[in-house]
């Protein structure tokens, strides 16, 4: 897809909950947060969409293997394997994996706490 080319739904990717830490008891007036990490895998050709922003879902990735191609700005930077991309407040983008390699994410964030 072309960076102009919006990702309009998720395909050929899995994501795997590895820890989240309730982060209301840890730090005052986090009450309702948790910190949470995931390992995210593309496939080849997998695309990670809808364009979606972090607005109150802060985080940071690390690219354990293969090439995360990030989208955001009219812009496309490739990623990996390495230090990842941040995603804060400003943050509108989408993800592919453009390779022949699946392409293996950690992702920390802090997120509201899911309800029941």
């Amino acid at each position: 897809m072309s960076d102009h080319q919006a990702a309009t739904a998720s395909r050929g990717v899995s994501i795997e909950l590895l820890s989240a830490v309730d982060l209301g008891p840890e730090i005052a007036g986090m009450a309702g947060r948790q910190l949470r990490m995931r390992k995210v895998t593309i496939e080849p050709g997998g695309v990670f969409g809808p364009v979606h922003d972090h607005v109150g879902r802060p985080g940071s990735v690390y690219v354990l293997q293969g090439t995360i191609t990030d989208h955001r700005d009219g812009e496309s930077k490739e990623y990996g394997p390495g230090p990842g991309w941040p995603e804060d407040s400003h943050t509108m983008h989408w993800l592919e994996n453009t390779g022949t390699t699946p392409a293996v994410e950690i992702s920390v964030d802090i997120v509201a706490v899911p309800t029941a």
